[in-house]
């Protein structure tokens, strides 16, 4: 089962106990399809870049919430009851790609040609910073002013 993340933006008067009885109610949902919830990041206040319009006003701030679950791959059709829930102001489900990062990504032969055409040199060898500096000088020469 692939691995998703599930942010959430609540409305900013909404309680604690109404945000967690919708994410009991995802994680229920979740799990009743074989599905696991593996993280959850706690709430926390944020100011909107812009406001958002429903029909009780505009919000330019929220709640925001991030779960994160392995759980089948139609779980973005099947979350789309939370297009209706009022508390919401939006949700976003994003799934993890097979990314490697670090040292994992130049194990593979393809990374290793990749890596190879780039210099050994470093990008601060002494040799290059006197090329840059003598250009500098160049460009501000002295200009005569006349006094009018």
């Amino acid at each position: 089962m692939p691995l998703y993340d599930c942010v959430l933006l609540f409305k900013p008067h909404v309680n604690k106990q109404a945000i967690t009885d919708l994410i009991a109610r995802v994680g229920k949902h979740v799990y009743a399809r074989n599905g696991v919830l593996t993280e959850l990041k706690s709430i926390r206040e944020v100011q909107l870049g812009y406001g958002i319009k429903k029909l009780d006003g505009r919000y330019f701030q929220g709640k925001l919430m991030q779960m994160t679950m392995m759980a089948t791959p139609n779980i973005n059709k099947e979350l789309h009851y939370l297009n209706k829930e009022d508390r919401l102001l939006r949700w976003l489900l994003v799934k993890h790609r097979d990314t490697k990062y670090g040292l994992d990504y130049f194990e593979n032969e393809d990374s290793k040609s990749e890596l190879s055409k780039f210099t050994s040199r470093s990008i601060y060898d002494d040799a290059d910073m006197d090329e840059v500096e003598d250009d500098d000088d160049d460009e501000y020469d002295e200009v005569e002013r006349k006094d009018i």
